[in-house]
C-alpha cells in the first residue's frame, strides 16, 4: 500500500463536517470577507488529529474557534479553516484548585464556570468574547488579568496530528505574545487552569461589574473584533487613535467606533477592505503624530 492509499483510508474515516467555499463572514464576528476554499469541523480531538494527518504537507491551515479577533479579506482564505469550537468544548474540574477548558470553549463560560465552583482569579475572562484557544494563542487579558498568568498546563496538537502537553515554561509570553521556543506549526487544543479558592458570590459580582463596564464603554450591538492594537506602553491605543480625530471616521460600511476608537465597527455591510483600509489609517495616523507604531492584536489572512 502507497501513502496515498494510506491518505485516503484516513480521510475516509473522518467523522467531522467538510464543507467547501465557506463564507467566513459566517464565522468571524466582523462579519465580513471573503470564502475560505475548505472548511472542517472535527467531530472531536481524534478525529481532528486523523483530518490532520490526511492533509497534503503544503496545504495551509487556520485554526480558528469564534473568529472574534479575525478579518479574512475579500478575495478569501486559500487552504483549510478547522473550526474548534463545533467539537472541543469540555469544561471541567480536573482537581482542587484547577479547571481542564478545551480550546473551543468559550473564555466567558470559564469565568462563570470558576465562579460556580468557589474558584478566584479568572473573572477576567468573562470580558474577552473569544474562545480558551484564542486567548492562549495571543495572550488574551482585560481589566488587570491576563489569560497565561492562570495557566498550568496547555495541550497542543501539531502537524501530524500529535497530542502533547507542555508546560508554561516551554512558550516565551509577553503582553499579547505567545511563542513556543524552538518549535512551530502546533495549536492549543486546551488548557488546564490553576486558581485559588474563593466566593463564588464574590467572583459573580466581580463578573457583573466587568461586563457592566464593557457595555458602558464598548460597542457590543455592532460586529466588531475587539480592541483593534495592542495598548503602548504607558498609553491607550484609543486615546491616541481619538487625539488624531479619527474617532467616527467611516469607509463604506465600517467605521471607527464613535463610542471607543480602538474598535472598528461593522455598521452596514462594510468589506473586509473597508475594514483593513480604517486599520492603516490609524497606524498611519498615529505614526505621523504621535512617532508610535501601533500593534495589531486582530490577524488579517487571505487574498485581496
Amino acid at each position: 500500500m502507497n501513502m496515498a492509499d494510506i491518505d485516503q483510508g484516513l480521510a475516509n474515516r473522518l467523522r467531522g463536517e467538510e464543507r467547501r467555499g465557506e463564507p467566513m463572514a459566517r464565522h468571524t464576528s466582523w462579519r465580513a470577507g471573503g470564502a475560505a476554499d475548505r472548511a472542517y469541523a472535527p467531530a472531536g480531538l481524534d478525529d481532528l488529529a486523523a483530518f490532520l494527518r490526511s492533509l497534503p504537507d503544503a496545504e495551509p491551515v487556520h485554526m480558528t474557534g469564534l473568529g472574534s479577533n479575525l478579518l479574512v479579506r475579500d478575495g478569501g482564505l486559500r487552504g483549510t479553516v478547522i473550526f474548534t469550537h463545533w467539537a472541543l468544548r469540555e469544561l471541567r474540574l480536573a482537581g482542587p484548585g484547577r479547571v481542564h477548558a478545551d480550546a473551543g470553549v468559550a473564555s466567558p463560560k470559564v469565568a462563570r464556570f470558576a465562579a460556580v465552583n468557589e474558584l478566584a482569579g479568572a473573572e477576567f475572562l468573562a470580558g474577552i468574547p473569544g474562545t480558551v484557544g484564542g486567548a492562549l494563542a495571543m495572550n488574551a487579558g482585560c481589566y488587570g488579568g491576563e489569560t497565561w498568568n492562570i495557566v498550568e498546563s496547555v495541550t497542543t496538537i501539531d502537524r501530524t496530528g500529535k497530542i502533547q502537553t507542555r508546560d508554561p515554561g516551554d512558550y516565551e509570553v509577553a503582553y499579547r505574545h505567545v511563542r513556543l521556543k524552538g518549535a512551530a506549526d502546533e495549536w492549543f487544543v486546551g488548557a488546564t487552569f490553576s486558581l485559588p479558592p474563593g466566593s463564588a458570590a464574590e467572583s459573580r459580582a466581580k463578573i457583573t461589574e466587568l461586563l457592566k463596564k464593557r457595555i458602558a464603554t464598548q460597542p457590543l450591538g455592532e460586529p466588531n473584533a475587539g480592541s483593534v492594537f495592542r495598548n503602548p506602553r504607558g498609553d491607550y491605543a484609543a486615546r491616541l487613535i481619538e487625539a488624531c480625530g479619527l474617532k467616527g471616521r467611516a469607509l463604506g460600511g465600517a467605521e471607527i467606533s464613535r463610542k471607543h476608537a480602538n474598535f472598528i465597527v461593522n455598521t452596514a455591510n462594510a468589506r473586509a477592505a473597508d475594514i483593513e483600509a480604517l486599520i492603516e489609517l490609524a497606524e498611519r495616523s498615529v505614526k505621523e503624530k504621535f512617532g508610535v507604531v501601533l500593534e495589531r492584536e486582530v490577524r488579517i489572512v487571505g487574498d485581496e
